[in-house]
């Protein structure tokens, strides 16, 4: 009897040996990204390993065989770590990132919301009601990445809003994207984004390949390449910059556009600066996704610069749209960095004056919870400011006041983005 447990304890110590080289040249995963996956990936092959050890140890107690092959279950928790590593490679800034970085990124958004959509009010599987398409697409969520995107899969087709919107002279776009190779075009990542002067706005299919009366293209393909269109026969413009946007990584794309300029950041990189893309000929009134595949979310078009250093001093109230948190979190996203920026120069050049930073939210959840977040939003914002931007804590406090006062009724996805924002108070 001893012998035979003797030698089954040989053959799980070499069968161990084994496991341990197999997983040594995969060398953790190959594809390293940083030490914090490398922790991760090794705690869940301790946790594959100590399978292993209690499948042993139930051998040896209970005799009988074990109920799955022991290399299987090492490899199954291994392709757990290889599926959280891949989403930290997407999603390189899901830890909180340092401003300090962006320091060149000057976009701030407009300051009066007149379109905006996360899908959160749609079904998954469902076509979202404020849009209209000549192809195909639906609300879905990612293993990847929070809330709820738009699945564009028109290829060649054209996703538009379904009622038209009239863009004034200055305002600003913003989405999330998440590119996706499209199989119908040798699986490349490209999708075109549009911004269209056209007399018949609610018919898509009106100038397919070159809309409208007037319009700028953003491709972004193998490089992100712009393009301008007019139908008065105006000099056409284009372009092109290197930056390629690649699968399943999600990035934020800002547009400013101040009467003939116009601006593209992809993050808190400024691609292109055009003084004379937008043509003052022409009213732009539609905006459009075209020419491949990909998943949008977040999207808003706000219009009018905030004046800040009015409303702060002068007025003592500045309401700010420009600061951004993920949902339910209370950590200052990279995009704000623009509007924290212009408000740290107001408070520098006037060094006597003290604020109150006040976080507000909108109606969805609990009140508690609501107030609890724009409490610790407040807060962030605060931290932000006397950490990255050298404003001296003791003028700042901050505060949060929930969901209770609104500035518009929480019954759309407009009138909800306007109830989200920051207050800063003059003392």
């Amino acid at each position: 009897m001893k012998t035979t447990q003797i030698f089954l304890m040989l053959f799980f110590c070499l069968l161990f040996i084994n496991l341990n080289g197999q997983i040594d040249i995969e060398k953790k995963l190959k594809d390293q990204t940083n030490r914090k996956a490398n922790k991760d990936v090794d705690q869940q092959i301790n946790q594959g390993l100590n399978v292993v050890g209690n499948e042993v140890k139930g051998l040896f107690k209970k005799k009988k065989p074990t109920p799955e092959p022991v290399k299987k279950q090492v490899k199954d928790s291994v392709t757990k770590v290889q599926i959280q590593k891949s989403a930290l490679a997407a999603n390189p800034g899901s830890t909180s990132p340092s401003f300090q970085t962006y320091s060149k990124y000057d976009f701030v958004p407009g300051e009066k919301v007149i379109f905006y959509d996360n899908f959160t009010s749609e079904n998954v599987g469902d076509f979202p009601v404020q849009w209209n398409t000549t192809g195909s697409g639906e609300v879905v969520t990612t293993n990847l990445y929070e809330g709820r995107c738009f699945n564009i899969t028109n290829g060649r087709g054209a996703t538009t809003l379904d009622s038209p919107v009239s863009l004034p002279d200055n305002y600003t776009i913003e989405f999330d994207v998440i590119p996706q190779k499209d199989p119908k075009n040798n699986n490349n990542t490209s999708f075109s984004f549009n911004i269209i002067s056209t007399t018949k706005p609610k018919d898509i299919n009106y100038g397919l390949a070159r809309p409208g009366e007037a319009a700028i293209r953003f491709a972004f393909e193998y490089a992100t390449h712009y393009s301008t269109y007019y139908r008065d026969n105006s000099p056409e413009l284009s372009g092109n910059d290197p930056i390629r946007l690649m699968a399943d990584k999600k990035y934020r794309i800002s547009i400013w556009i101040q009467k003939e300029r116009i601006r593209l950041y992809v993050d808190q990189g400024k691609v292109f600066d055009l003084p004379k893309a937008m043509s003052k000929n022409y009213k732009y009134n539609m905006i459009r996704f075209d020419r491949g595949v990909t998943m949008v979310s977040n999207v808003r078009i706000a219009t009018g610069l905030p004046d800040m250093r009015s409303k702060l001093i002068t007025e003592g109230k500045l309401v700010s749209y420009g600061i951004y948190f993920d949902v339910n979190k209370d950590i200052v996203k990279p995009e704000s960095f623009g509007t924290l920026k212009e408000i740290a120069k107001v408070l520098t050049e006037n060094p006597d004056v003290k604020v109150k930073i006040v976080g507000h939210t909108d109606s969805d959840g609990a009140d508690a919870a609501n107030l609890d977040l724009s409490k610790r939003r407040g807060a962030s914002v605060k931290n932000e400011l006397a950490a990255n931007f050298g404003i001296d804590p003791s003028r700042l406090e901050s505060d949060g006041l929930g969901e209770s006062q609104p500035v518009a009724p929480n019954d759309s996805p407009v009138n909800k983005a306007l109830n989200r924002r920051v207050e800063f108070i003059k003392l």
